[in-house]
């Protein structure tokens, strides 16, 4: 496995990283089964390991935290804050209060006294930015997390953090995490460029599609899997499936199973630090570290091009953050006295 240095931060971190939202009751129940799958990860040089105290509602974070029992020093570990813990209006979101409180949980659960990274799930337009940073340099400063960054944010959101956090004598965020993939490729408009303007790390999330790029999911076809139940109209989306029908006829004719070379793809943007696998079984992990030495050459990353356009989303992207002005109605249209122009 080789290494990239993620952002600035001098942090070594392979291309591959595992994401462990598929570890407890949402995925994978089997606390023994997900360790073995964890250490198979590290056996084969994957050494970032990223979670989230909302996976499972903290399960997730227990079975890292008993997986990484005597190999701690050897890993870069990340964890994230912001989604709902329980219906207590203050267990969650950005703020100082909430921050503080989550990480001691976070530690807490992985067995560790300091995170590598700390991570801000989706932006908060409740928070000020410049009190979620202040609540993040106390943590740097306190030794309890090494380094910070974003998750989904608009490119918008992490320039206007970068310059609170030069204007405050801030701690900055170092890395950000959005979603990327072939079927979804918007983020090389703007987030792509901004992040490596201000020497952040990018750790990319759903390489494979949320699973449409494994190449199980056809048109025309039904298929009942463990995603499709969660996401019906993502599998359905016919946009999508006929970039898919396309993409698996390059695939073939490049000798390369899907998820290879959506993987490769994934990683070959000098934008992308790490690409994140997200495993359920040992069988999805097998198959995605078999991959780990594809390069795609220009020939097919032209093709790829033709059949996803550079900046663009082939349908939807059904996980990504919207902001407030497009999720809400409201914010969109002035009062009906107000809508004419006479």
């Amino acid at each position: 496995m080789k290494y990239r240095t993620l952002g600035r931060t001098g942090i070594a971190v392979s291309p591959y990283a595992l994401g462990t939202m598929m570890f407890g009751a949402v995925g994978n129940p089997d606390h023994d089964d997900s360790i073995r799958i964890i250490h198979r990860a590290l056996d084969a040089g994957i050494n970032f390991v990223d979670t989230a105290d909302v996976y499972s509602n903290g399960e997730s974070e227990v079975i890292v935290g008993k997986a990484l029992k005597g190999r701690r020093d050897d890993v870069v570990l990340a964890s994230k804050v912001h989604y709902p813990m329980g219906d207590n209006p203050n267990h969650r979101g950005n703020s100082r209060r909430w921050i503080i409180t989550s990480v001691e949980n976070s530690l807490r659960r992985l067995q560790t006294d300091h995170l590598d990274l700390y991570q801000i799930h989706r932006p908060d337009p409740t928070v000020d930015v410049e009190e979620t940073l202040s609540a993040l340099s106390d943590l740097v400063h306190s030794g309890k997390v090494r380094t910070i960054g974003a998750s989904t944010f608009p490119a918008s959101d992490i320039v206007e953090a970068q310059w609170v956090a030069e204007r405050r004598g801030l701690e900055r965020f170092r890395t950000e995490q959005p979603p990327y993939s072939i079927i979804n490729r918007s983020i090389e408009r703007e987030v792509l460029p901004v992040a490596q303007r201000y020497g952040m790390g990018t750790l990319v999330w759903s390489p494979l599609g949320q699973g449409l790029l494994t190449g199980r999911y056809r048109k025309g076809k039904q298929t009942d899997t463990h995603r499709s139940g969660h996401m019906p109209q993502h599998f359905s989306d016919e946009r999508k499936l006929d970039v898919v029908e396309q993409l698996i006829t390059l695939a073939e004719k490049a000798g390369l199973p899907m998820t290879h070379l959506a993987m490769a793809f994934a990683i070959a943007h000098p934008g992308v630090t790490s690409a994140i696998v997200g495993p359920r079984t040992m069988e999805q992990l097998d198959d995605l570290l078999a991959g780990a030495d594809v390069t795609l050459d220009d020939e097919i990353l032209d093709r790829i091009d033709e059949i996803a356009p550079p900046g663009t989303d082939a349908g939807p992207n059904d996980v990504a953050y919207n902001p407030p002005a497009i999720a809400h109605a409201s914010l969109r249209r002035r009062a009906v006295t107000q809508r004419s122009a006479a």
